[in-house]
């Protein structure tokens, strides 16, 4: 009879982690998770029916298992589909500030050199090769006409910095009918 008290007990301890598993997949507003408890809880007290190191041992094993069961249905259960909706994602990839299209065409701009078109007191607007861009500076103020170069593109935002006249080289001469 003794060795009986042993096989359900052990029985009802697995029994126990499987339902505090189905809880997980299967939501029943707890009444899976206080049978899986009770369910260990009783088997814990069966072992120990059987002889004092058997509850022991199964007791030691029960509070090792636990944390160790818990922390790997928490891993798995956010992949599963009802553990989706429980949890939120990370923003994908390609959905970022950088990544949309308007922000990747301002990311060409730097190196280039424009022309203010307003007073950048820090923010204004720049004419890069015939296209008006708003931009800001890096806390100086700048009158309009100077040259400027773009040294970096922020969360949409164009960053400019002051530069000299750049060389135009054939162009200044040039006669245009």
């Amino acid at each position: 009879m003794e060795s009986s008290y042993l096989t359900l007990g052990l029985a009802l301890v697995a029994a126990g982690f499987l339902l505090l598993a189905a809880e997980l997949f299967v939501p029943t507003g707890g009444i899976l998770c206080v049978l899986s408890v009770s369910s260990i809880a009783i088997g814990v007290a069966l072992t120990f029916l059987h002889g004092p190191t058997a509850g022991l041992c199964t007791m030691v094993g029960v509070f090792v298992a636990a944390p160790v069961f818990g922390a790997l249905l928490m891993k798995i259960w956010p992949r599963t589909p009802l553990g989706k909706r429980f949890f939120l994602t990370g923003p994908d990839e390609n959905a970022t500030v950088a990544a949309l299209p308007v922000n990747q065409e301002l990311e060409q701009l730097k190196g280039r050199i424009g022309r203010t078109l307003s007073a950048l007191r820090p923010a204004g607007v720049v004419d890069f090769d015939g296209r008006r861009i708003d931009t800001i500076t890096e806390g100086m103020m700048v009158d309009p006409g100077q040259w400027v170069r773009c040294v970096d593109v922020r969360a949409g935002k164009v960053v400019v910095r002051p530069v000299d006249r750049p060389p135009l080289g054939d162009l200044e001469n040039a006669e245009f009918d």
